[in-house]
């Protein structure tokens, strides 16, 4: 890109944010590299709106990399129940207890040292650090990727590696080294959250638009590319809700793998190894009663959950001594972490044993 242009676009994107621009985020207020680094991990694939609530929550619970490191991974996850990804959750406290035990509690001020936290990638690495300290980094997050390669016509999906160096060498030559690249970088996230969306941009609006090479063509919608598509695979999952009285038995997922660290139900591959549980089990079931089958979509597959409810005459020993199973009340949502799933299952039972 030439300098002029790349001058242009900093100049005009800067004065936009003075009148447009988003100053008023809860991390925005006293911000903190703390604050921020919340903030970003939690902006990752999720939006403002939805997004706030949880920082809120997440901040009065954890106002610091301290508490955040202190507290159990469950905490944090309950917290986190319904963001999804959360692989960010569980790398959030894992980084929190790297600070504590490496730099004293202190957020780390240099970019190597951030960079180096589980789930911090360059992009957040230089948000955090530009965001909160004012320090000299691009960024180039999903609404940055949109912006830059429309403007320049881009052609490609960003997630293949040689069109993301191509947009990091655009956002480099375009982000000001200078007091205003705190403002330059809110401001091109700003902008791709707000006018250059993902559908409908508001291009006439656009501080942008004298120079943006999509828009004078006509051909915003086909930048960026879009990721080549693929057929999800589908898979069967069959599973087993067991209650007793007013309780219900959630089992603790292994740490890592899907919905790592969260509690759901009891699965199966097939509805015949589910039957087989309870006779092997001994089971004494006093009465079932087969859910809807319903779909849960991941990003690399279909997932379709056939939950079977059933009431158990007593608490079976075998059940109660298996890996991270433990009996949670019904009438009150665990304070654990959650697949959404299971949290959507638990309130059906919840309501199914609230008198009308």
């Amino acid at each position: 890109m030439q300098k002029d242009i790349a001058n242009w676009f900093s100049d005009q994107l800067l004065s936009w944010y003075q009148l447009h621009g988003r100053k008023t985020l809860p991390w925005q207020i006293n911000k903190s590299p703390y604050k921020t680094w919340l903030s970003e991990v939690m902006l990752q694939q999720t939006q403002v709106a939805t997004v706030i609530p949880y920082f809120e929550r997440f901040i009065l619970r954890f106002p610091d990399v301290t508490s955040l490191a202190a507290a159990s991974l469950d905490e944090v996850l309950h917290l986190w129940t319904g963001l999804g990804y959360y692989a960010r959750a569980r790398n959030l406290h894992k980084a929190a207890q790297v600070i504590v035990a490496e730099h004293n509690g202190t957020f780390p001020v240099e970019f190597e040292q951030v960079l180096a936290l589980p789930g911090v990638g360059r992009s957040t690495a230089g948000a955090i650090l530009s965001l909160a300290l004012g320090q000299y980094y691009p960024i180039l997050d999903g609404n940055c990727k949109r912006v830059l390669s429309r403007f320049a016509a881009v052609a490609g999906w960003p997630g293949n590696k040689a069109i993301e160096q191509q947009l990091w060498q655009l956002a480099e030559q375009v982000t000001p080294d200078s007091t205003d690249v705190t403002a330059f970088n809110q401001a091109m996230m700003d902008l791709g959250a707000t006018l250059c969306s993902r559908s409908k941009p508001r291009c006439a609006e656009c501080p942008l638009k004298l120079n943006c090479r999509a828009a004078l063509v006509g051909e915003q919608a086909l930048y960026p590319g879009k990721k080549p598509a693929k057929t999800l695979p589908e898979k069967q999952s069959f599973w087993l809700m067991m209650q007793h009285q007013q309780q219900v038995l959630l089992q603790q997922r292994p740490a890592s793998g899907l919905w790592g660290g969260l509690y759901g139900f009891i699965e199966f591959s097939s509805e015949q190894l589910r039957s087989d549980y309870l006779l092997l089990n001994k089971l004494q079931v006093t009465a079932s009663l087969e859910l809807p089958t319903f779909r849960h979509t991941f990003s690399h597959f279909h997932l379709w959950i056939t939950p079977q409810l059933v009431q158990l005459e007593t608490k079976p020993a075998s059940v109660q001594e298996q890996t991270g199973a433990q009996w949670f009340t019904i009438a009150q949502i665990p304070q654990v972490g959650l697949s959404a799933p299971a949290k959507i299952l638990l309130q059906q039972l919840q309501a199914l044993h609230t008198p009308e």
